[in-house]
């Protein structure tokens, strides 16, 4: 089995941006780059595409051939020092699927968390029996061991909420996340008991979309939108469908998942009638 590549932290697309604009600042294609530095070109398109850290050697003859400045080089050093660190993560979770761990280290380091699910509860919101119920009924082939993986894993993903900084969530859901009998009544029972305790946290805002608001702009799918501390740091979409996961950062995807969340946001029921609607639900499935 060829080894996994280096997951796509926060820090290393930002030093991989910094290099693709320091290049072109100084007017230079990649196979330019190569000829005057010997760095071969697909390992140029590797750094500049966060697929790998560059060693020290390579990221000085860039700085060089760039002409960047002592500040600016001690700043993209630290960058680089720094890239490859991924917080939480646990040894096992080498085991689980590249783009889910990528995500994992992408919502980590997050700052603030937009999500839109269609079918499910959002992952920071499940307990950990709806989260083993889902997981067994969407990979039925999944042994046990890694149906655990996966569970603890989502559990502690969590832990962003608790955090001495939290992320801040704004979750929606279509009514049919909340209906859905995931693992049965008393599961969801106490799947909706959750949502009603943490969407009274100040850092998460919680909204439903009801049936009766008809057809809407989220129902060809779930997304999730993501925001970092560093103004530096471009948004990520991240979309999980059957064909793959995908995750999107040009500005123009950006501005088109950011409209839609917006206008998922005034379709839905306020937080407040959210609540009620939930409480409602909790009682039917007592």
């Amino acid at each position: 089995m060829p080894p996994k590549r280096q997951l796509p932290t926060v820090r290393l697309r930002r030093l991989a941006a910094e290099l693709r604009r320091l290049r072109k600042s100084a007017g230079l294609t990649r196979e330019e780059v190569t000829g005057q530095t010997g760095i071969n070109t697909a390992t140029l398109y590797r750094i500049e595409t966060a697929r790998v850290r560059p060693q020290q050697r390579t990221l000085t003859a860039l700085l060089d051939l760039y002409g960047v400045t002592a500040k600016q080089r001690g700043e993209i050093v630290a960058l680089s020092q720094g890239a490859s660190s991924q917080g939480w993560l646990r040894p096992y979770h080498s085991e689980l699927p590249e783009e889910y761990t990528a995500y994992i280290s992408f919502e980590a380091e997050a700052r603030a968390v937009r999500n839109y699910e269609s079918l499910f509860i959002p992952g920071l919101l499940q307990t950990e029996e709806y989260a083993r119920a889902v997981i067994k009924g969407v990979l039925p082939m999944a042994s046990t061991r890694e149906i655990e993986q996966r569970v603890q894993a989502r559990v502690e993903r969590q832990a962003v909420l608790t955090k001495a900084d939290p992320l801040t969530l704004w979750a929606i859901m279509d009514e049919a996340a909340l209906r859905r009998l995931v693992g049965g009544p008393a599961v969801m029972h106490e799947q909706l008991k959750r949502l009603a305790a943490v969407a009274q946290e100040p850092q998460v805002t919680l909204q439903v979309i009801p049936f009766s608001a008809g057809a809407h702009a989220g129902m060809p799918g779930s997304f999730v939108l993501m925001s970092f501390p560093e103004v530096e740091d471009p948004e990520i979409i991240y979309i999980d469908s059957m064909a793959g996961d995908l995750f999107l950062e040009a500005e123009a995807d950006v501005r088109r998942y950011g409209g839609l969340f917006d206008n998922l946001r005034a379709v839905a029921l306020s937080p407040d009638d959210t609540l009620n609607l939930i409480a409602e639900l909790a009682q039917e499935m007592q």
